[in-house]
């Protein structure tokens, strides 16, 4: 069986933290040893920064502990897609990590290039990923 390396932008940590059930299923693949799930301090600070209520944080920590927290990518590599800069660190890291998948539901950046693989990470909403899991 082939082990999902999966990297999670800060609006899916955000999303899951403030109650998204659907994104619940992207842990629950994690506990049955489907995948791995990586985040980077860049997006987890952002989707603290997007989380004003003490509940929402506590359901983000809890979610943590089963994400492995990886380093920020080499700040003097350069993107190999056209990206703003803020949303440069995150694919970075996910190449750096050696992900599989960027999760993301920023459309506005990253839609162009939903379904691309860039340097061997497939950039993709979360539900189009547990669409194509789901177990006939």
């Amino acid at each position: 069986m082939n082990i999902d390396r999966i990297f999670l932008d800060a609006n899916i940590l955000f999303s899951v933290a403030y109650g998204s059930l659907g994104l619940g299923r992207l842990w629950e693949l994690q506990k049955e040893g489907y995948c791995v799930l990586f985040a980077s301090q860049y997006v987890i600070e952002e989707a603290k920064r997007n989380l004003p209520k003490p509940d929402e944080l506590d359901k983000l920590e809890a979610c943590l502990s089963n994400v492995q927290i990886v380093l920020e990518a080499d700040p003097s590599v350069d993107c190999p897609i056209d990206l703003p800069e803020k949303d440069q660190p995150v694919l970075m890291a996910a190449i750096s990590a050696k992900a599989d998948y960027l999760l993301t539901g920023d459309i506005k950046h990253f839609g162009k290039y939903f379904g691309q693989t860039v340097m061997g990470v497939r950039i993709c909403m979360a539900r189009g990923y547990l669409l194509s899991k789901m177990k006939p």
